[in-house]
């Protein structure tokens, strides 16, 4: 946009017309200058932006006056709603400039609602803002000229605020534009947070029992780190800071300088700079999501330099981690426009955390629904609460944990027992426990949509509560003789399967062996949460393409033809900024609440998109070059090592995750439920890479890690989304705390390596036997060994399963035929078969307990508190979550450390630590049993 000086017929003067200009090439559309391309006669036109200095403004609008048009161009403005906006860019604003000394300070966060635009038909009230410092808060590019703005600005909930309820409760539709975010204290905090978390759990992860530190953990500890920053390099007399984007602007800098008296002091102001606030906090936190899981390629190096004898280089090993866990940004950052933009895209898993950054660093207090407790305090409740209250569970009475009391009065009864309420091995009829650990072990039922969760039950009890006990009693696949819910594979003894028996001593497949022990036998749960996940996985296409097909081709092909940056400027229509209505062409939406994945469009803005466009994007060619160089590595892993993978077979695992990435994180942003590519990547290298265990184990990584490692990288893309991180800065904070995390793993492991003797074996000190490792050196000899073949080939025991293909692909075709037609509150529009056969593949290992009490409490909390105590609901509920779990995660913690680890613990047993494990729940007993030396085959 520029300003144009044109001379009228019917007026005597000039009039002041607007239109849009084009970016220079190589700068940011969302951070550029206005200039004046015309300009009247003693109007300054200087290199520095839009409208010179404030001296070339005074001058300016003194020769208006003495040409007598101020008091027109004052009625103009009083008119026109496009001269009270803030524009998208951080140095330029479309208002006119006052006198100085009109000014007076205001806030500085800058609102979301509609500036332009009174609804009420009221005139449109003004305010004037303070810009200092070249704040990005409307100044006009030089640092020192005020904008006026709309009183609307501080309007919490403005038109068009995201319409999900669950958004609106829990995420801020302001952005505090000046708020600093790429500081010293934020980048150390951040690196070791990944340097901590990242070597603490790749460390645990190696032994058994483990302990998992989760990134609500650093949430938590971290806020008075950032607190006590402050309280040491922070001095009320220090001089005012600016920031612009997150980074210290120069002027500040060299005001710095000018004021220190010795370096030291200098160092600490540098130390010192900004405040601790929101944005810093979810830097570091998004720093710790990305880092904290240990690297799935850190189980390949433990499976091949333990159990199959390898000899690795310190190269390998950091170029298979490095290129694993940083191939799934790219394909993240590939999808944002459609998996970060669109408000459809909520990401539930996001809110938790948006909401703990709101509790912490606002003070706000709104009653709800008669509660006056603030956020804060209700949190702190919670979480001393559910830290106190897990010693129960966790330590002292885990009795309350495994809480199945029915089968404690019969505990030999099988079908009592084992088949339908048992909590360890059952099918979780009877759904009761005192443990969040157990409710929230398939993730927290507080962020789960309740449409959502209901597909999850209807599975549940279609798949687990009525397929399954009828299989099992008619004992199909001979699975009578079997455990009803087990992880573990068997023989045709019903014994756990020793893989050790059908290999060769240099871990190669012996045929003949196989055929004299036995064929792999799995339990009727796992073997139909088998079948859920191949028709979860062809529902995943077929769902996509029929609901989202259209919005995903013309989205692209918007992209192709104009070729719009991610955060595209809107484009003025008449002199206004062009905003795309929610739904049905309404602009305000904050009192139409609707369900995330109902009514889905890929193209529409919100409040949150728009102010995201004042900040430049990170390009799409850094998402590519970082592809090209990671397959580049990755190539040079399968090709130079021995790990039996061609070039091509790197290409095809990646070719898979490209096909179903989207679907995958379609699902995961719209219900908060993860579809896994796990076993299709392992079993798509067993077919076509049959006897090949090592490449099976890196064709996975490569294949299910690169789409699991995107769908992490694009949730925590749409948090920084919601909390407003400049895209730039989250690409570096990103990256940096991988690459971080990637070379802490392997210097612990090779640490580990060294230094802990008969590590992965049984008689390990202290518990280091790879219980992970063993179980995927377990799978990588299944499926890479003895094949899929085997399993579901030509006359194969579980060869109907391969039916669950064809229900998958066609099931979704129905549903979409039949819902297409119906209003949006129909049922047919909330069957959502992805998420419903999809989410079963927890089990095993996680029960039938898992799902059911998760399901209830769902309910409760998203669909009967939601629907009677709505105010309630929004308030507590996301922050009722984050005190849960980070009460259980900091619970867990200090009683594996504290009490555990050092002993204390060993001998206590009184009846509340044996009584639940004393049956056939604990045991895991089979339906039908065989004498000795029988076999069931």
């Amino acid at each position: 946009m520029t300003f144009r000086w044109r001379q009228q017929d019917h007026v005597s003067g000039y009039e002041l017309t607007t239109r849009r200009s084009r970016p220079q090439a190589g700068t940011n559309p969302a951070s550029q200058d206005y200039t004046e391309d015309s300009p009247s006669p003693g109007v300054s036109n200087d290199a520095d932006g839009y409208a010179g200095n404030a001296e070339a403004l005074q001058s300016s609008f003194d020769r208006l006056t003495l040409l007598g048009l101020w008091d027109r161009l004052l009625n103009v403005m009083s008119r026109s709603p496009l001269l009270s906006r803030t524009t998208s860019s951080s140095k330029a604003s479309y208002g006119a400039v006052p006198e100085h000394d009109s000014i007076s300070d205001e806030d500085e966060n800058i609102s979301s609602s509609d500036h332009g635009e009174a609804e009420n038909g009221n005139s449109t009230r003004r305010r004037l803002l303070d810009a200092k410092d070249g704040s990005v808060n409307g100044n006009f590019g030089d640092g020192t000229a005020p904008v006026i703005e709309d009183a609307s600005d501080q309007d919490e909930n403005p038109s068009d605020n995201s319409r999900y309820p669950q958004v609106r409760a829990s995420v801020s539709a302001k952005d505090n534009v000046k708020a600093s975010i790429s500081t010293p204290r934020m980048w150390t905090l951040s690196m070791l947070c990944a340097f901590l978390g990242s070597g603490s759990n790749l460390f645990f992860s190696l032994r058994y029992p483990s302990v998992t530190i989760t990134p609500v953990i650093a949430l938590v500890v971290v806020h008075p780190l950032g607190l006590l920053w402050d309280h040491l390099f922070k001095r009320d007399d220090d001089p005012e800071e600016t920031f612009d984007c997150g980074s210290r602007v120069k002027d500040s800098i060299h005001k710095l300088e000018q004021v220190s008296t010795s370096r030291l002091a200098l160092l600490r102001r540098w130390l010192g700079q900004g405040k601790w606030n929101e944005k810093e906090h979810a830097c570091v936190y998004i720093s710790s999501n990305v880092s904290f899981g240990f690297a799935f390629a850190t189980d390949v190096i433990v499976e091949q330099v333990k159990f199959y004898k390898q000899d690795l280089s310190i190269v390998y090993q950091l170029a298979l981690t490095i290129s694993t866990q940083i191939l799934g940004y790219s394909f993240a950052g590939l999808t944002r426009r459609y998996l970060v933009r669109p408000p459809s895209m909520i990401w539930p898993a996001t809110l938790m955390s948006t909401a703990m950054f709101t509790t912490m660093h606002k003070s706000e207090n709104k009653i709800a629904d008669g509660w006056k407790i603030s956020r804060w305090r209700f949190f702190l409740f919670v979480f001393f609460g559910a830290f106190a209250w897990y010693f129960l569970p966790g330590l002292l009475f885990p009795a309350l944990s495994y809480f199945s009391v029915l089968t404690w009065f019969a505990p030999q009864n099988i079908v009592l027992a084992n088949l339908q309420f048992g909590t360890r091995s059952g099918l979780g009829l009877f759904p009761v426990t005192f443990d969040w650990a157990q409710v929230a072990y398939i993730g927290s039922p507080l962020l789960t949509p309740w449409w959502a969760a209901a597909n999850v039950v209807a599975g549940l009890v279609i798949i687990m509560w009525i397929v399954a006990p009828i299989v099992y009693y008619t004992n199909s696949f001979y699975s009578a003789f079997l455990p009803i819910l087990s992880s573990a594979v068997f023989d045709d003894t019903g014994k756990p399967y020793d893989v050790s028996r059908i290999l060769t001593p240099d871990f190669l497949f012996d045929q003949d062996k196989y055929k004299a022990y036995s064929k792999v036998y799995l339990p009727i749960t796992y073997a139909l949460a088998y079948g859920v996940q191949f028709a979860g996985l062809s529902a995943l296409v077929t769902h996509t393409a029929c609901w989202y097909g259209k919005e995903i081709w013309q989205v692209s092909r918007e992209s192709v033809e104009r070729r719009q940056d991610y955060h595209q400027r809107p484009s003025l229509v008449d002199g206004h900024a062009k905003r795309t209505d929610n739904h049905n062409g309404n602009v305000g939406t904050s009192s139409s609440s609707v369900e995330a994945g109902i009514d889905v469009s890929m193209r529409e803005d919100d409040v949150h998109a728009r102010l995201m466009r004042r900040y430049q994007d990170a390009p799409v060619s850094w998402y590519l070059l970082t592809f090209l160089a990671m397959l580049a590595i990755g190539i040079f892993v399968v090709e130079f090592y021995p790990v039996h993978l061609p070039w091509y077979g790197l290409l095809l695992a990646l070719s898979i995750t490209a096909i179903l990435y989207l679907p995958v994180a379609i699902v995961m942003a719209i219900t908060n439920q993860h579809s896994s590519l796990y076993l299709v990547c392992q079993l798509i290298c067993g077919v076509v890479f049959p006897g090949r265990p090592v490449a099976n184990m890196v064709f996975t990584t490569y294949c299910y890690i690169s789409s699991a490692q995107g769908v992490k990288f694009s949730s925590d893309l749409k948090l920084g989304h919601y909390m407003k991180i400049p895209p730039r800065l989250l690409f570096q904070v990103q990256m940096l705390a991988t690459l971080v995390s990637s070379f802490t793993q392997i210097g612990v492991l090779n640490w580990m390596f060294a230094n802990i003797p008969s590590l992965c074996k049984p008689d390990a000190i202290n518990g280091f036997t790879c219980p992970l490792a063993r179980v995927h050196f377990n799978g990588s000899i299944l499926w890479g060994v003895v094949g899929p073949q085997r399993f579901f080939g030509a006359g194969a025991v579980y060869r109907p399963l391969i039916w669950f293909f064809l229900l998958g692909a066609i099931a979704p075709i129905v549903v979409f035929i039949i819902g297409r037609r119906k209003p949006l509150n129909s049922i047919w529009r909330k069957i959502n078969l992805p998420v419903l056969f999809g989410s079963l593949s927890w089990i095993p290992p996680a029960t039938g307990l898992n799902f059911s009490i998760w399901a209830i409490v769902c309910f409760v909390f998203n669909s009967l508190i939601r629907r009677r105590k709505p105010d309630w609901w929004g308030k507590y509920t996301m922050t009722l979550s984050a005190g849960l779990d980070s009460g259980l995660a900091i619970g867990v913690v200090v009683i594996f450390f504290g009490v555990i680890f050092p002993g204390w613990m060993e001998g206590f047993t009184w009846w509340g630590t044996e009584v639940y494990k004393q049956g056939c729940d604990w045991h895991a007993c089979p339906f039908k049993t065989l004498k000795p030396g029988e076999t069931f085959d």
